[in-house]
């Protein structure tokens, strides 16, 4: 489970194994202890750490809310925790009551009650200092590192001081467990211990009430934390259900209207809602880390792995809020966006909350999402005052000049052009289009015109192996190489694999993904088009795994990105596995194929966590329980995934209104799943085309001012048109080509508008035969009414 407080506390927290793993504060991307534990002890010896027990229930103390009942079992006790951040102070409150079994079940003697907790503060184990020391006259234990503080205060049930013995040391040397599997018993009592990777800790009676607070110092914590305990557990515990009973309240008067859903399915609507309420941050309101976990966390770093913003999962996350009712929250992601866009219109490939860039790949549907934010938003006529032109305008320039090629698909791995890409920046383009005036609106319904008509060509290969192995007419790549554009070849082209042992990688056309389902869910193609059917039979062949659980996809052909074959986890080589998300993408194509998708829901409910989590990756191999890998459960990697929680919302809401949820408005009434016809064929130095369909207008697109010189057959008939601005930041000339015949070729050259200078080469054009009307059911943009 993962939860916060929606008042002023700025801390999350999880739980995992039936304790508290990390704790976050100021901010949704800084952990500040690594967990937070038991162990019971007793006489001659006994001690059990309740955690590696592993024989614990766990629910929600009301439903909706992040407040939580783990009842641990064993056969000389019972543990029963109830947990909840203080709404109103960065403090998480832990209710604790300690049950010896009856004499009979061999609980006989004194048990005692024993919290660990292992501070992190400022995400590192490194420098942190440990202490005992007394607090308005109270024993607490707490930890500094650099600006932060941590404290723990306890009381017992008549509101006195709990801790009785309690130490400070170093993790693996001196710290509280070393003391149990060394001596069977707490027989340490040190003050101090630092700097260092440190641990503390706590003798507790039976029953007790923990306060684990944050501040800027370790006395600022313990204000809080003893703060915090003044008073019973029920009130802070009531304090967070009243403020989630109106959260979900709110959201319910603009959300859509539930539907009657099987109990499991509906259980994990509520905990995935908490999700993503919970990944959003305080400091930066609007912006989500991509998760409240490490994938693979104890073979790495703390801070690392998903504590990061990724453009493209905070929208997705961002619409399945929106899809709940939550356009505040959605207004806030928007505004956020904007401001981290970078000058040029594109925005980081992932980066700190702050906007600090980390990783600095490019990937064009992160230029693209925020603009279906914006449309989506608009749609509502939610966007309350929020001015996107600008955004929009810098956006779609930047796709338009950079397009249709990505430096990066959306896994992050391969450059080329990609259908899923292909789908987002296209809808970006229409959808974009409309919040634009003109001419920047014409130009990018044009240029989604011409890249729509493209996709095929671009994406698409037939007669190959696998057409024929499998009897399918033709078939989309997962990516095919940027020069495409200008010749053949899609299929032959080397597609790396860097993230497997070993791999060179494969040829185009035997790379296969599911990219090519959300020009389904956009509204590009329809369910039934023969390419994307013979790509459906080859993804259900290739990437399909069948668990107890359900179905689930590989993200393509040769995947690396998952845990090795013996369960060993992923060290930036291993095998891919199943995807949960990609379960609900593939629900999404059911629907719009005219079936039910709620057998895709069940399969996402069903590999969740105990506590509802939908995890990055399923494993679906053999089972390893010495590593708890088990088919259809979480594998080692991010658990809960944002994403994957927003994909079950989306694909939930979509069942109920009929239709994905996130399909912009725009791109269905202009295409309805049909190609389009475009009336001008774009060329651009950095995506020079080698031909276009007889009558189209060719658009020679330059980002400044220009004066193209162009003829036919060898230079005859030349003509100079100059550019105009396109208000997108470039420059087109629209040369009068429709009437030419198939076979003609245009030649052109152009000189500068600024200093006369010419481009210094000639480029030829070869005009291509087009099919007779269009393609089938193929739109003409042009016509009236459409």
């Amino acid at each position: 489970m993962v939860g916060c407080g929606l008042g002023a506390s700025r801390l999350w927290f999880t739980l995992g194994f039936g304790i508290v793993n990390e704790v976050y504060y100021p901010r949704v991307d800084i952990p500040q202890i690594r967990d937070l534990g038991f162990i019971v002890a007793g006489p001659e010896g006994f001690w059990s750490e309740v955690k590696r027990n592993q024989n614990y229930t766990l629910k929600l103390l009301a439903p909706g809310v992040p407040a939580v009942e783990i009842v641990h079992q064993h056969a000389r006790y019972t543990l029963r925790l109830r947990i909840t951040p203080d709404p109103r102070r960065d403090v998480l409150v832990i209710e604790c009551r300690l049950e010896p079994a009856p004499a009979e079940a061999g609980g006989e003697g004194e048990l005692s009650l024993y919290v660990l907790v292992a501070p992190h503060l400022g995400a590192t184990g490194y420098d942190n200092i440990a202490a005992i020391e007394r607090y308005s006259a109270r024993r607490v234990l707490w930890a500094a590192q650099g600006p932060f503080g941590m404290a723990l205060a306890a009381v017992d049930g008549h509101q006195r001081d709990a801790f009785a013995r309690a130490s400070a040391g170093y993790v693996g040397e001196s710290d509280g467990w070393q003391d149990f599997a060394k001596n069977g018993a707490m027989t340490w009592q040190y003050q101090t211990a630092g700097p260092g990777n440190v641990a503390l800790i706590g003798e507790l009676p039976r029953r007790a009430v923990l306060a684990l607070g944050f501040g800027s110092s370790a006395e600022s914590a313990a204000t809080l934390a003893i703060s915090s305990l003044i008073q019973p557990f029920d009130n802070v515990l009531q304090q967070q259900i009243s403020d989630w009973e109106g959260w979900h309240s709110r959201c319910a008067e603009r959300g859509a209207a539930p539907l009657d859903l099987p109990d499991a399915i509906r259980e994990q609507m509520v905990v995935s809602s908490i999700v993503l309420r919970a990944h959003l941050d305080k400091t930066y309101p609007g912006a989500m880390v991509a998760s409240l976990s490490v994938p693979w966390g104890d073979t790495g770093n703390e801070r690392g792995g998903y504590h990061l913003v990724w453009p493209r999962d905070l929208v997705e996350c961002a619409g399945a809020l929106l899809a709940l009712g939550a356009e505040p929250e959605a207004r806030d992601t928007l505004r956020y966006l904007i401001a981290t866009q970078n000058q040029d219109g594109h925005w980081n490939q992932n980066q700190w909350l702050g906007g600090a860039e980390y990783w600095q790949g490019i990937q064009l549907d992160e230029a693209a999402f925020p603009v279906l934010l914006a449309a989506a938003l608009e749609g509502r006529d939610a966007l309350r005052g929020i001015a996107v032109e600008d955004m929009v305008r810098r956006a779609l320039g930047y796709i338009a000049r950079t397009g249709p090629s990505t430096a990066q698909d959306r896994w992050e791995e391969n450059e080329g052009i990609n259908p899923f890409t292909s789908a987002v920046t296209i809808a970006a383009l229409v959808a974009g289009a409309a919040l634009l005036p003109m001419p920047e609106q014409d130009w990018a319904l044009a240029l989604a015109d011409f890249w729509n008509a493209q996709i095929e060509t671009w994406t698409t290969v037939s007669g190959t192996a696998l057409a024929r192995q499998y009897e399918i007419p033709g078939y989309y790549l997962r990516v095919a190489p940027s020069n495409i554009l200008a010749e053949a070849g899609a299929g032959t082209a080397i597609v790396p694999i860097r993230n497997r042992r070993g791999a060179a990688g494969l040829p185009g056309d035997e790379q296969i993904g599911t990219e090519f389902l959300q020009l389904v869910r956009f509204g590009l193609r329809a369910a039934d088009d023969p390419l994307i059917q013979g790509s459906l039979r080859l993804a259900d062949a290739l990437l399909r795994s069948d668990t107890p659980n359900g179905p689930v996809w590989h993200r393509y052909r040769g995947d690396g990105y998952g845990e090795h074959a013996d369960g060993t986890a992923y060290d930036g080589t291993g095998i891919g596995r199943g995807w949960p998300l990609l379960t609900g993408e593939r629900g999404h194509y059911e629907l719009c194929a005219g079936n039910d998708p709620l057998p895709y829901l069940a399969a996402m409910a069903a590999m969740a966590s105990p506590g509802g989590m939908i995890p990055e990756q399923v494993w679906d191999c053999e089972p390893i329980p010495a590593r708890r890998l088990y088919p259809g459960r979480a594998s080692g990697s991010a658990m809960p995934l944002a994403w994957a929680h927003a994909e079950f919302v989306k694909l939930l809401v979509s069942r109920q209104i009929g239709h994905p949820f996130d399909r912009p408005r725009a791109v269905w009434q202009r295409y309805r799943g049909q190609r389009a016809r475009a009336p001008k064929a774009f060329w651009w130095p950095h995506a020079p085309i080698g031909g276009f369909a007889a009558g189209t207008r060719l658009a020679i697109a330059l980002p400044l001012p220009a004066i193209v010189h162009w003829g036919r057959d060898g230079w005859q008939m030349v003509e100079d048109t100059p550019t105009v601005d396109t208000g997108l930041g470039f420059h087109a000339a629209v040369l009068a080509t429709a009437a030419l015949t198939p076979g003609s070729r245009v030649e052109f050259t152009w000189r500068s508008q600024d200093n006369g200078e010419w481009a210094g080469r000639d480029i030829a054009v070869r005009v291509l035969a087009a099919e007779p009307g269009g393609p089938i059911g193929a739109i003409n943009p042009g016509d009236p009414g459409h």
